[in-house]
């Protein structure tokens, strides 16, 4: 997933981090309002549409899917499923639904509603930017293409079971079905609606939009018809938008706001962070995102693994998390460390740029290089890379910088022979889903070393992408331990090769009001907020 970097509520499609005291049913009681504030208002509550850090979670809030995560974790559950099969070979997916699941509007979901969402997705003319995550289902060449009008590796057997046949086994399949664009749709609201769907969004999930002020406010209030007793806990959310997050902040110590959805800003991070008033509601957690310096393996002298290790030694981490107040962790892998498949163990290059001087030397460079870092135009990135320029300086390689805007450094890695190095802050990649592969076949995987890709390192290793493939196809549960092993080895052997230097995985803070009880280690959960209200608090908001 590509996104800013934003230190919000909800600044991540998904992001994890452990609940460390999620609360207990009893202690909640039902009702209560909350309000959250944001800067930008949002662009559509459309599942198969909607791709940004702020309306993921709306939507996830609005409409259900087969498959879902246990709050705060990476942990698949079913949601509207009941249960599901995988056949042995991995290549078919049988999922059983709930009974009394109903869209807002009153009518009952079915499976046919299911097979009309998906590939409602898949069909072009929705222009889905998650059409490509079912890519494993037959048929989906023909109908992404418009050659077919579905998908003919979906069946529906029955109201209450839909089956999946893949072209191949998939052990991310279930991940892609909790994704928001597997979310279930009512096909005649979408047609009464058309492109406006996205305003007038109708699902079968917690809560149901009942107002949305375009510029000033969305008003989300409980499903009382919800399949899950109990759930939501919350009568009513509100969502105010135009609100500049000083001013947010300011409401919030004023108690006229729950949560500022933008999160701490910037400017005021040391002042809150330092403020004892602020101490116990402050919430701080990791999310899927490693932020990296990419070397571009098809451009000399970083063709040669010396050169790439030498950077990866004269990096100075601690000064850059200086930089942007240390708001994230020292990054020593491609995976973050909430990731599965992350190597806790491994400790990656050391900063040493007296030795780093020794691998230029070695290969020939004990002069020194010219070269190019590009970066992207907005605070605090240049600052980052003028960090970065300095370290590379010590030992020899003197870099300038090229600062661009974001969609034209993005363009420039996406090309062989433009970008030598590339710092991807604000542009780095968020994982669309917590599984390892998610990180690797887009950004560091040959499929990804292509014009327009985003392997801006242009690194391909044929037999780490037959790994990979071997990997993915252990769908198995009982082999959920091999397969994870067998990613941490593919990424050690990714570090072998050095094509990227990892700098660094973003801490996430926001505040919340004091009415808003819980542990203050707790994490506010993008992906579930407000969903799920009573497994992330610990109080109820009254």
């Amino acid at each position: 997933m590509r996104k800013l970097l934003l230190a919000g509520v909800a600044a991540a499609a998904l992001s994890t981090s452990a609940v460390l005291a999620p609360a207990l049913a009893e202690d909640i009681k039902q009702g209560g309002s909350m309000t959250v504030t944001y800067k930008d208002d949002v662009s559509t509550l459309d599942p198969a549409i909607g791709y940004d850090w702020q309306n993921w979670s709306m939507i996830k809030s609005l409409f259900d899917g087969l498959m879902d995560y246990v709050p705060g974790t990476t942990e698949l559950r079913p949601e509207i499923a009941e249960s599901y099969e995988i056949s042995e070979d991995g290549t078919v997916f049988t999922f059983k639904l709930r009974d009394g699941v109903k869209f807002h509007n009153g009518r009952a979901l079915t499976a046919e509603d299911v097979k009309y969402s998906i590939e409602r997705t898949v069909n072009p003319k929705t222009q889905s930017p998650g059409a490509g995550f079912f890519g494993s289902i037959k048929g989906f060449e023909e109908a992404s293409s418009g050659d077919a009008d579905g998908l003919s590796g979906i069946t529906v057997v029955d109201d209450h079971t839909i089956k999946f046949e893949l072209s191949r086994p998939d052990a991310t399949f279930l991940h892609v079905l909790a994704l928001n664009f597997a979310h279930v749709v009512p096909k005649e609201e979408v047609e009464k609606h058309g492109a406006d769907f996205g305003k007038h969004p109708v699902g079968s999930g917690a809560f149901k939009l009942s107002e949305w002020t375009l510029g000033q406010r969305l008003v989300f209030e409980r499903f009382e018809d919800y399949w899950n007793p109990g759930v939501p806990k919350l009568d009513q959310i509100i969502f105010e938008v135009g609100q500049e997050p000083v001013v947010a902040l300011l409401r919030l110590q004023n108690g006229e706001v729950d949560v500022p959805g933008d999160g701490i800003p910037p400017a005021k991070f040391i002042e809150v962070k330092n403020d004892p008033k602020f101490k116990d509601l402050i919430i701080q957690g990791g999310q899927l995102h490693t932020g990296y310096v990419t070397m571009n393996v098809k451009m000399e002298p970083f063709d040669k693994p010396e050169v790439r290790k030498a950077v990866n030694m004269a990096i100075n981490k601690d000064r850059i998390l200086r930089i942007i107040n240390g708001r994230a962790v020292a990054a020593n892998q491609p995976l973050p460390p909430s990731m599965p498949g992350y190597a806790k163990d491994y400790e990656g290059y050391a900063y040493d740029p007296e030795a780093a001087k020794a691998l230029l030397a070695e290969a020939g460079l004990a002069d020194g290089f010219e070269t190019e870092l590009y970066v992207m135009n907005t605070d605090p990135q240049p600052r980052i890379a003028q960090a970065i320029q300095q370290d590379l300086k010590a030992i020899g390689i003197n870099a300038s910088i090229k600062s661009l805007a974001q969609a034209n450094v993005i363009a420039a890695g996406g090309e062989e022979d433009q970008a030598p190095m590339i710092w991807s802050g604000g542009m780095a990649w968020i994982a669309d889903f917590p599984d390892p592969s998610n990180f690797y076949g887009p950004i560091l995987g040959c499929d990804g070393a292509v014009s327009g890709g985003w392997n801006w390192a242009w690194y391909c290793n044929e037999d780490l992408d037959a790994m990979a493939q071997e990997a993915d196809s252990m769908v198995d549960p009982a082999k959920a331990g091999e397969r994870e092993a067998m990613w941490r080895d593919i990424y050690l052997k990714v570090m072998e090769d050095a094509p990227w230097a990892p700098i660094f995985n973003e801490e996430r803070f926001t505040i919340r009001s004091e009415r808003i009880g819980g542990d203050d280690k707790l994490f506010v959960d993008p992906v579930h907020i407000p969903v799920h209200y009573d497994e992330v608090f610990a109080k109820d908001v009254q």
